[in-house]
């Protein structure tokens, strides 16, 4: 909680502007305001839904999604803030989406239907709008991942059995998410939902050590966090015995999917068996269904978020009906089965039934249509800050106005470098500024406190005296921030060296641009 002041300054503002008190009084409403002012809105609900609640956050796409979350691990505990990453890939097509992604969405469901002691509860979920409109199979959440400490005593034959049927594939090296490999007392696996591979060592059946490996040499790093392993299943259909047998039925009714059905029935996993799931398993849920009815709901800019929900449903439509007149030309035909298609919007927000219903608009605050509405609006009181564009001066008057009103004054910045160069800036210009590493409370007036956090964009609360300006505010630019450390989810541009002839140009990791000559083989300690 890196900005958990803010928070507690802006307290008072949402507080006199009816969100608090309404939150619960109400059945939702709808706060009018920037979109900065989002993650607070959505904290402030979440810290005031009680024990056990959770705030569902829809917002229009991904990245919206991945902004508004690592906003809000800045104002709230961090593990209690996940995102529920959408599907890659449409629901007819003969695609399966990412392990990671698998990974991370049945991680969420886990831990909304059993909350893990050591995280804690989830307080909130966000969300892009394709993954609330996309059915999901009953039970996910009730399934067990497979895992293990230092120390436990294991069968590894057990073991494998339950990592393949949780969709792990088995390789001779594990390369991407989702495999396992077994050499002697040596067990490596690759969970989606980690940033690299882990390497558990066994003495017989002992589990002496777990630690991460890096794909490119295969070589050991660090000890994994808390000597443990996690690996959640990373398939959402599982092959049950059940399964297996409603797929050698449909093979026999549907005879243009015999391909995957019979690897079905086999218990083998192929690309695009999820399309199968409405007719291989008993039901299907909502999103929604993962919560209690006492959950809250925030669709942040609602108009965004239909208009994307419209978009996906006429982009589905558009390429089933390309696929079928693909098919009508000789090729493979589309998987289009009921239960499998997006829900609309309005079915959507049917499925959310009596669960309380907010949302952040920045359409402008007219009284006069509050009284002829049935909608509960709120104005945040929150105004959009300035941009100013690498414009130094105006910045530097911008805050000197401020401080003489006796406001307080926050900036914002992605590293700590650049908050180390702004506090320079600052005190030479005769600014008082200071740099800390958290703001815990609300920051003191007639002073810039200069921090580290995510922010969407800058703001201004006047009531509270309060002025927030971020470095995409002050460059006019989104800076793009990558943790080096996390493996991608997908390499590109990679090249087999088998298929080089030699004159080819390659670029070397260490050494850069160099011709490719031959391909050697050297002893080394005896062995080639």
């Amino acid at each position: 909680m890196k900005i958990r002041g803010l928070l507690t300054a802006l307290d008072p503002v949402l507080a006199s502007r009816g969100i608090i008190p309404d939150a619960d009084a109400v059945n939702g409403g709808e706060v009018v305001g920037p979109d900065a002012i989002r993650p607070f809105v959505v904290a402030q609900l979440a810290g005031t839904a009680g024990s056990g609640r959770t705030v569902l956050a829809i917002v229009a796409t991904t990245r919206e999604a991945q902004d508004l979350t690592q906003s809000l691990r800045g104002l709230l505990p961090a593990e209690s803030v996940v995102e529920f990453p959408s599907w890659e890939t449409l629901p007819h097509e003969r695609l399966s989406p990412r392990a990671d992604t698998v990974g991370q969405r049945l991680a969420v469901l886990r831990r909304l239907r059993h909350p893990d002691e050591s995280d804690g509860p989830i307080r909130v979920v966000v969300a892009p709008v394709r993954s609330v409109l996309q059915p999901i199979v009953a039970g996910l959440g009730d399934l067990e991942p497979v895992a293990w400490n230092v120390g436990d005593e294991i069968n590894v034959e057990d073991v494998l059995n339950k990592l393949v049927m949780a969709g792990y594939v088995r390789s001779e090296l594990v390369e991407r998410r989702g495999e396992f490999a077994v050499r002697g007392g040596i067990l490596d696996v690759f969970p989606p939902t980690v940033d690299h591979p882990l390497r558990t060592e066994l003495w017989g059946d002992t589990v002496e050590e777990i630690r991460s490996f890096a794909v490119a040499d295969q070589r050991s790093r660090a000890v994994a966090p808390e000597e443990s392993l996690w690996a959640p299943v990373c398939r959402e259909l599982v092959l049950t015995d059940q399964v297996r047998e409603r797929a050698g039925a449909l093979r026999d009714t549907h005879p243009q999917l015999s391909d995957i059905c019979t690897k079905l029935e086999a218990g083998i996993a192929v690309e695009g068996m999820e399309a199968l799931a409405p007719v291989l398993v008993d039901s299907m849920e909502s999103l929604f269904d993962q919560f209690s009815e006492d959950s809250v709901v925030v669709v942040c800019d609602p108009e965004r978020v239909r208009t994307r929900a419209h978009d996906l449903l006429t982009t589905s439509e558009e390429f089933l009906k390309a696929s079928w007149l693909i098919a009508a030309d000789g090729g493979e035909l589309p998987m289009e089965f009921e239960g499998s298609q997006f829900y609309t919007w309005d079915e959507a927000r049917d499925l959310a039934g009596d669960r309380t219903w907010w949302s952040t608009s920045g359409f402008g605050f007219d009284a006069e249509l509050q009284e002829d509405s049935d909608v509960h609006r709120v104005d945040s009181g929150v105004e959009l800050g300035a941009r100013y564009r690498k414009n130094t001066d105006e910045l530097l008057a911008d805050l000197r106005a401020h401080l003489d009103l006796n406001w307080a004054v926050v900036v914002l910045t992605e590293g700590h470098g650049s908050a180390e160069r702004m506090c320079e800036v600052l005190n030479g210009a005769d600014i008082a500024a200071r740099l800390v590493d958290e703001l815990d409370a609300a920051p003191e007036p007639n002073l810039v406190t200069v921090t580290t956090a995510n922010l969407e964009a800058g703001f201004l609360a006047p009531s509270a005296k309060l002025m927030v300006v971020t470095q995409a505010d002050i460059s006019g630019e989104r800076v793009a921030t990558k943790d080096m450390q996390r493996m991608p989810s997908r390499r590109r541009g990679g090249i087999d060296a088998l298929a080089l002839t030699p004159g080819d140009f390659v670029v070397h990791e260490q050494h850069g641009v160099g011709r490719y000559v031959e391909m050697v083989s050297r002893e080394v300690q005896g062995s080639m």
